[in-house]
């Protein structure tokens, strides 16, 4: 057992929502995001641009709406999750945090998928807004089960281990020899 394990069950019941955040869970999503980022970029600044200048007029201004807002909600995502590897590697306090992911909008700058100009946007743009969305809905989820979950939650209280202070009723009530 790591010493963080023994702290935990010597201090109080197990945050599972602690363990999910620094899990390889959160691994695979801070890759992913990162991943798509770089991807992202790589589009908007070679065939997205390319692309971009055959379009129709509403398709054009499809085209720079929701790449704005693909850009914009990536680096919102990017900034939440380099705050809780952060967290994760110590760096900084989940309190600390908190009050820096206040500047951070997670759920902003829906995509107007389906709005005028959308069907012609190029599929590959299409593809990374949606990517991004579904990205965007496991950041959101992660962040409330991290955040309002600890807001909610009374902090356990340091004290004896409940299962010592039974055994110790047991043995005030049965007597000092205990076999061995």
């Amino acid at each position: 057992m790591t010493d963080r394990n023994t702290r935990t069950f010597q201090g109080g019941p197990i945050d599972f929502v602690d363990r999910l955040a620094n899990s390889d869970m959160f691994s695979a999503l801070f890759s992913d995001g990162m991943a798509l980022v770089e991807e992202t970029a790589a589009y908007l600044d070679g065939d997205g641009r390319v692309e971009s200048k055959s379009l129709p007029r509403a398709a054009s201004l499809a085209y720079a709406t929701e790449s704005m807002r693909l850009t914009t909600r990536l680096m919102q995502m990017a900034s939440w999750l380099l705050l809780q590897r952060a967290v994760n590697e110590g760096e900084m306090s989940t309190e600390q945090a908190g009050s820096e992911k206040n500047k951070v909008r997670l759920n902003t700058l829906a995509s107007s998928q389906g709005g005028p100009g959308w069907d012609e946007l190029p599929e590959q743009l299409r593809d990374l807004i949606d990517r991004s969305v579904r990205l965007q809905e496991r950041i959101l989820h992660l962040d409330r089960m991290i955040y309002e979950a600890k807001d909610r939650a009374p902090m356990p209280v340091p004290g004896e281990n409940p299962v010592a202070a039974q055994l110790n009723v047991l043995t005030a009530a049965f007597g000092q020899n205990r076999p061995s």
